[in-house]
This record gives C-alpha cells, structure tokens and sequence, in this order.
C-alpha cells in the first residue's frame, strides 16, 4: 500500500468519529478515502441525478450527485434512481471528501414499504449540484454567498405556504453592524457578516438563536462612498475557518469558533491591482484546497491561493490585464475541465483550476460601468447578465481535450439584471431586468412572463418560492413557476435605513434573514 501522510492515530480517531456520526471511511489502496454516509431518503432528482439523505444520528442532510459510473442497488438487485422512494434507508458511499456518489445502496422502511404505488414525493431541486464542495453542508446551513452552491438555492423545505399581511414573525432585530451591503452566512450556531465601526471594517460573528454579538475582528480600513461606504462582500465558511474579503482589497481568514487570526493580506497590494470605482465587492470561492479571488491586477486578473497559508498557488492573466468587476466566481466542470467563471471588468472569463490558464472569454453580456450578477451554470451552459441597459447572453461551453471552447447561444434584452442575482429552476430564469421580475426559458432566452410589482431587486429561493426583496425595501414571496407571477404575501420591511436594500435575503434553518445596513432581521417561516 503507497505511503500516506495520515497516521495511524488520525485515522484511528477519523474513524471513530465518522462511525459515531454515522459517516465511516475506508482507505483505499490509492490512498484516497471511500466515506460512506447512511440515512433516510429526502429526495430524489434523477432528472439531475441527485439524492439527498438525512443522517439521523447526527440530523445532518447531505445532497449528492451520482457520478457517471455510480451503482444503484437494492440488496443484490440493480435498480435506477427513479426506483427509489422518499423514506427508504439508503448508503451512499462517496470518494474523498466531495458529496460525489459512486454507489447507493437502499432498503425499503416499514413506512416506505406501506406506501401505494404512484405516491412518490416530488421534490424540487437545484438545477446545478455541487460538483466539489470543501466540506459537507446541512440543510439549515448557508456557508457563502449565494448558498452551499452559489446559486441562491435553499435546500429548506417545511416553509410558509403564504405570508400574513405584516409578514412572518420576527424573531429578533440586532443592530451595531455598521455601514455595508454585506449578506450573512450561517453555519452551525453562528452568523457571518461584514460591516463598519468607525474607520474600521469588521467581520461580525452572531448567535444564531437571538441574534447577540458572539466576536468580532478587524480586517481593514473602512471604504467611504457616496453609495454607501462599508463592505460589499459575504463571508465564506469553510470548515473551522472563515474567509472574508473587504472593499479595499484586505483578505482574511480567521477561526470560526473565536475569530482568532490565522493569515491575512491585500489582494490588490499583493497582485499589483487598483480599486474599483464602488469597491471590491467579490465574495472568495474555495474550492478544494485553493481560494479563488479577482484581485484584477497586473500580475493576476484571477488568483489561486492555498486557503491555509494564503500564499499564491497560481496567477492568471487574463489578456489585456482587465481590472475586476463586482461578481463573485462559480467552479464548474465541463468534460474532465474543472473551470473557475466570472465576469472581469470587460467580459465573462474561464480559467482553468488546475493552473489558471485562460479558457475562453465573452463579452456579450458585459457593459463598460459594472458587471455584478455571478454568472449561472446549466449543464455546459453559462448564463450572464449585467445592467446598465446590457442584458443577458448565453454561452455554450465544450471540452476540448484539457481545454474548452465557447460561443454564444442567444443573447437577450430582456435579463438586464444589475446586482439582485438571478435563479435558475428546471429549465427556467428567474431576476430582475431592471425593474421587472422575468422569467426566461434558460436554453431559449424566450420569455414566458414578466411582472412589475415588486420593482428592481434580489431573488432566493426555497421550497417552491421566490423570496423576493426590492431595492425600496418591501419584501414579497410568490410561487417560483414558469406559468405566471403568484403572489403568496408581501410586507413591508421593519427597521428600513435610507439607503438601497441590496443585500441578498438568505433563508436557511428555517428562518429568512435580512441585512440593512446597521441592522440584521430574523423572521421565522416554520409553517
């Protein structure tokens, strides 16, 4: 058997835990580990070929995606993923650390067993999976910006069916956050969520229950602007850690359990970059072992750095050394390519993982002002879309060998989408074109409705709804279908600041969360 840097004791005591939680690993002969995750079926997409399961020993729930050569079994028989039901007992066993599935193994419950042909459960799920996420993610947890796969999906269900006329209930109201358009993170018993004190930026840490200050650190000096000074990015979790990126450029990573610094640097120092016009507004992607930032400088448009250490792992230079944008960076794999994609400020980028070489680029949906929305993936296709009276375009990506080639599909007026983020759910798009709420067919671009209700701002979803917040601040929910708008309940939002609602709303562990400025709201949706 090839040597491996774990010794004897760490694997002793991996295993040990793994068991106890109901996750255990075996070492292959290559190394790698075979973890192996047993629960309850909680949905089923062969559509998407996914399966989640809740662990009920520790009442985790994990989502999986089958790889391409994944056994499907039910005892000795082999069977298909339609096959299984909601509630059966199931074993999926995983290489390494990714939620990638090489073999599900079920066995029909009692109840399961009881249950009359033709009552599955239909559960919606994303339309993109993750391909390669750090660290195994909880249904109540939303570790970055945009959720556990950057697409603004929540995996919640059990939500309010409709809102009351005042709203949801809230739960609780804390204030002393400072200036910022900072979303949350939450993961375990904490929330993430950058502000201002003074002359200062600072990563804030809140008690998930009530709201209280658990710490707080310093990362950098605070941005004043016009718009609106403070930071603009989110926190990303990563296991124990906490990375955070300020409009300055500073980046830090501290410990999630006290703030305890473990590196720190600024990206634009660092790769040679100059600010941009409203502030870096860029919220890190770590991938594996590597965070990926834009700092949009001479020596690095994009930057792979070891998430330990901070030090660079590779540099990208896009051509034309273009600064950076206001959008955050998605990794998706196209073939055997893993690629990182993002807009700069002249286009929509594609760099490899691996080493950072350049892949392809497009302008189609970019504008010369600023480029906000992250980019969408479906299948091999990317979908982009800025404001500034741009709109949106689609791309279609092959894997050449070890690199990829890209030409548009369509290109569309009707997604001029400025910073509010877009969805994408079977096969539709859903986000603002300016002050419209618009669905478009995703492989199209053709529109199947439009509304003008709610006005310009951000799209979640979860549970079959749209979480919708207007820049002007109310909030609305309405039915996420290709079929027509349907409102479900709209409120006002309590505690308004006089500026611009941007920040995204994030629902995770049953609770929607909101971020104004100086003030974050809890609102319970328990039905």
């Amino acid at each position: 058997m090839p040597c491996t840097s774990l010794s004897v004791g760490a694997v002793t005591r991996w295993l040990r835990t793994g068991l106890l939680a109901g996750i255990w690993g075996i070492l292959l002969f290559d190394g790698a580990f075979a973890a192996t995750y047993s629960g309850i079926v909680e949905s089923v997409s062969p559509a998407q070929d996914a399966i989640t399961i809740r662990v009920v020993s520790t009442d985790k729930t994990y989502a999986f995606k089958l790889d391409p050569t994944a056994r499907i079994v039910s005892g000795t028989k082999a069977i298909q993923l339609e096959d299984i039901e909601v509630g059966q007992t199931a074993t999926v066993t995983t290489i390494g650390a990714t939620l990638n599935a090489t073999k599900v193994s079920v066995r029909a419950t009692a109840a399961a067993k009881a249950k009359p042909q033709g009552t599955k459960k239909k559960v919606e799920t994303p339309e993109r999976m993750p391909d390669n996420p750090a660290q195994p993610v909880a249904v109540g947890d939303w570790p970055q910006y945009r959720g556990p796969n950057r697409d603004n999906i929540s995996q919640e269900t059990g939500l309010l069916e409709s809102w009351p006329e005042a709203g949801p209930p809230l739960l609780w109201t804390t204030e002393g956050l400072g200036e910022g358009f900072s979303s949350v993170a939450v993961v375990g018993e904490l929330i993430l969520t950058l502000g201002s004190r003074g002359n200062e930026e600072m990563l804030f840490a809140l008690d998930r229950e009530s709201g209280k200050p658990v710490w707080s650190i310093r990362i950098g000096q605070n941005r004043a602007d016009g718009m609106g000074g403070g930071p603009r990015g989110t926190p990303t979790v990563d296991g124990s850690k906490v990375y955070a990126l300020g409009a300055n450029g500073d980046l830090v990573c501290v410990e999630l359990a006290d703030g305890r610094g473990v590196w720190s640097q600024n990206i634009l120092q660092e790769f040679g970059g100059g600010n941009i016009v409203w502030g870096i507004s860029e919220s890190v992607l770590i991938d594996g072992e590597q965070l990926i930032c834009t700092p949009g400088g001479k020596s690095a448009t994009v930057a792979a750095l070891d998430k330990k250490t901070g030090r660079p792992i590779w540099r990208s230079v896009i051509p034309g050394a273009p600064q950076a944008a206001y959008s955050s960076p998605i990794a998706v794999n196209v073939g055997n390519v893993r690629q990182y994609v993002n807009f700069v400020h002249t286009g929509v980028v594609g760099v490899r993982a691996s080493d950072g070489e350049p892949l392809w680029g497009q302008q189609a949906s970019a504008n010369d002002t600023a480029n906000c929305s992250t980019p969408l993936a479906i299948d091999n296709l990317i979908f982009t879309a800025s404001g500034y009276d741009t709109g949106g375009a689609c791309f279609r990506l092959a894997a050449r060998g070890n690199n990829v080639a890209s030409e548009v599909v369509y290109t569309t007026r009707e997604m001029k989408n400025h910073h509010g983020g877009m969805v994408v759910l079977d096969g539709y798009i859903y986000g603002f074109n300016e002050q419209i709420l618009t669905c478009l067919e995703a492989r199209t671009g053709q529109r199947a409705w439009q509304n003008r209700s709610v006005g310009k701002g951000a799209v979640t979803f979860a549970d079959g709804k749209l979480y919708l917040r207007s820049e002007g601040g109310p909030l609305a929910l309405a039915r996420a279908t290709e079929k027509g708008y349907e409102e479900l309940g709209r409120f006002e939002q309590p505690r308004r600041s006089g500026r611009p609602a941007w920040a995204h709303p994030v629902v995770a562990g049953k609770r929607l969360y909101v971020r104004d400025q100086d003030v974050l709201l809890a609102f319970d949706l328990r039905q």
